[in-house]
């Protein structure tokens, strides 16, 4: 069984998602945002930083799946998200989480069908797939989704990894 924690980042709300894995299907363990007060950014990196640490030494992950950054519209902000997602990075190193980095499009792909799935998409797809009473807040469905896209790819790799041997017995 392996824990994957999938992290969705921001300057203001970052999500996290804990799953774990079997090689055949997801589980849920746990979700939610990392939420920043209004004060200067490097004081909101401080608490992304031990927001995530928390959660590292709390659920023991093996493995953290992370979303890539991508440039929209707003060029400062772009900066500031990876501002965020390098403290994630850097928290995660510091307790040798093996790191996976996916673009919005792969997972959106691998959660909806659709490279180009909603938000709200998303948000539907993460609550059936993990059989969920309930959609998750946004960005913490976001991190899950970042989690599920990573098991889904690994699931993926093992079984063509498995038919490879098969076909060489």
């Amino acid at each position: 069984m392996t824990r994957i924690l999938g992290i969705d980042p921001g300057s203001r709300i970052t999500g996290f998602g804990v799953l774990d894995f079997d090689g055949l299907r997801p589980l849920y363990v746990t979700c939610g945002c990392i939420r920043v007060q209004d004060e200067p950014l490097s004081a909101r990196l401080r608490t992304i930083f031990e927001g995530i640490t928390e959660i590292v030494d709390q659920h023991q992950p093996e493995q953290l799946a992370i979303e890539q950054v991508f440039m929209h519209r707003n060029a400062a902000s772009a900066l500031k998200l990876g501002h965020a997602r390098g403290v994630a990075l850097v928290a995660s190193q510091l307790r040798s989480l093996t790191v996976h980095e996916y673009t919005p499009t792969q997972i959106k792909q691998s959660i909806t069908g659709r490279g180009r799935g909603t938000k709200e998409q998303v948000q539907h797809m993460v609550k059936v797939l993990l059989s969920l009473s309930a959609a998750p807040q946004q960005d913490a469905a976001d991190a899950l989704a970042v989690a599920l896209c990573h098991a889904h790819i690994q699931g993926t790799l093992a079984n063509v990894e498995a038919a490879k041997q098969r076909a060489l017995s």
